[in-house]
């Protein structure tokens, strides 16, 4: 995976999010240096733009969905950090 796109990122990102991707170490074992770098700041950026939406005060089920996509998101930079720290990269 060396030469990611940034909307093939953008693209992983939103599927982190949504549940349809689990990152674990098989997952980012073709990921290079500077690619798992990329990954790593689009998926910041994508939890960001999630906490930068409005909160649904009344709205149980979006308050859900909203944690949902957080907590993947988290769980995966979490993950990428320890791989990153694993290879011995110095990107974090």
């Amino acid at each position: 995976m060396a030469d990611q796109g940034t909307k093939n990122l953008k693209a992983i990102a939103s599927d982190i999010a949504g549940g349809y991707i689990s990152v674990n170490q098989l997952y980012l074992k073709p990921f290079n240096e500077a690619s798992l770098k990329a990954l790593y700041s689009i998926v910041m950026k994508a939890q960001a733009v999630i906490r930068a939406e409005p909160f649904p005060y009344r709205d149980i089920d979006l308050i859900r969905t909203r944690s949902l996509k957080l907590q993947r998101l988290y769980t995966a930079l979490i993950v990428i950090k320890n791989t990153a720290r694993e290879r011995k990269y110095k990107f974090l």
